[in-house]
């Protein structure tokens, strides 16, 4: 009996001590949340609760196993097997422990400034670091497992540092593309050609950056769609990014209209419409003669505004407003396709001598040729 119930006893007693503990642990960070809400950092701390009890269980669970006496034969594997959930769990409570702590700078550094072109370039360096040291910490815990738990291993390990030289270089051959992503992604996430939160043109496609990784950049297009490139393109290939520089853009609408359209007129109501919409910024706006050909003009109107969506918002709506307006008040303005009666060759015009017959065919085909052309 003595047998089952000591086992029992310590390694539930051990269970349920770091289960206590780490109930205080969050009720401690709770109330440092309550005292100073301002102070985000214990409420984020508090997603570290399951790594953190994980950690404390398996490492006190190896402390208390020889005072448990459990005789097993496969106690070997089970201490591996605690120090394999260790080590893991001892990784996973660092890397929330470091996004714990990068959410609350990028917070703090975003109540600090006005300048949202900054804090995007932030929130991608922090975005790119805590990848970096995700999966760094990622292979450091599964080599030190490794070592640790399979001794056996270690002599092995030595023997292959002699050749690490010689496997790099294979290496790095055979994963030539995945590295220029890799290089081309910390460039990109410490430069300042591209940030989460900007507005880019790729590929005919126009969207917003949503995400960048270590190896590609997902673009959240107007549709709602997903478009996800190797991030070492936006260091080789041209892309508007409209975001560079601040969120100002220009907008233009371009109409195609009669030569007699109304230009003062027109320009003057496109003032008075602008001056009603709240997502013209003020800054610029203009309408001007930018083409003419035998039969139309070209007309641009421009328009600022604060960020892309605003500007396209207005675009749809100045180019709907004044075709509207022209409609209704100045359709002569509207383009027009000029028709006329066809011009028959000199040789096809019916001579003096001609007879009734044939005079009258030829006014006949004259006649509705010609009554044919004016009514199209």
């Amino acid at each position: 009996m003595e047998d089952v119930m000591r086992p029992v006893l310590v390694l539930g007693g051990t269970i349920a001590a770091t289960l206590v503990i780490g109930w205080l642990i969050d009720r401690a960070l709770h109330a440092a949340t309550t005292r100073r809400p301002q102070n985000r950092l214990p409420e984020l701390l508090r997603r570290c609760q399951l790594p953190l009890q994980v950690l404390m269980g398996s490492g006190a669970l190896q402390l208390t196993y020889e005072f448990a006496e459990i005789r097993a034969p496969q106690g070997r594997v089970i201490l591996s097997v605690l120090a394999t959930v260790t080590i893991a769990s001892a990784a996973w409570l660092a890397i929330r422990v470091a996004g714990a702590i990068a959410e609350n700078v990028l917070a703090d550094y975003a109540a600090r400034t006005d300048d949202v072109a900054r804090v995007r370039q932030f929130r991608t360096q922090l975005t790119m670091l805590r990848r970096i040291v995700t999966t760094v910490l990622a292979m450091v815990a599964a080599a030190v497992a490794i070592m640790l738990v399979f001794p056996a291993l270690r002599a092995l390990g030595t023997s292959l540092l002699a050749s690490a030289g010689v496997i790099g270089i294979i290496a790095g051959v055979a994963a030539q593309s995945m590295l220029g992503n890799l290089f081309a992604g910390l460039q990109i996430a410490f430069g300042d050609s591209v940030k989460i939160g900007d507005t880019v043109v790729v590929e005919g496609e126009w969207g917003t950056v949503e995400e960048i990784s270590l190896a590609f950049l997902t673009i959240r297009i107007w549709d709602d769609r997903r478009l996800t490139m190797p991030v070492s393109y936006f260091n080789n290939q041209p892309y508007e990014n409209w975001s560079k520089g601040g969120h100002e853009i220009t907008g233009t609408v371009f109409m195609h209209l009669d030569h007699s359209a109304p230009i003062a007129e027109m320009r003057s109501h496109l003032h008075e419409f602008l001056l009603g919409r709240a997502d013209w910024d003020g800054r610029t706006w203009g309408l001007l003669i930018t083409d003419t050909t035998p039969t139309t003009i070209e007309v641009r109107a421009s328009m600022s505004a604060q960020n892309s969506d605003d500007v396209w918002t207005l675009r749809c709506s100045v180019r709907e407003e004044m075709i509207t307006w022209l409609r209704e008040h100045h359709p002569y303005a509207l383009p027009r396709v000029p028709t006329a009666p066809a011009a028959l060759p000199p040789s096809a015009t019916p001579g003096p001598a001609a007879g009734p017959t044939a005079g009258g065919q030829a006014g006949t085909t004259a006649g509705g040729q010609a009554g044919t052309t004016a009514s199209v």
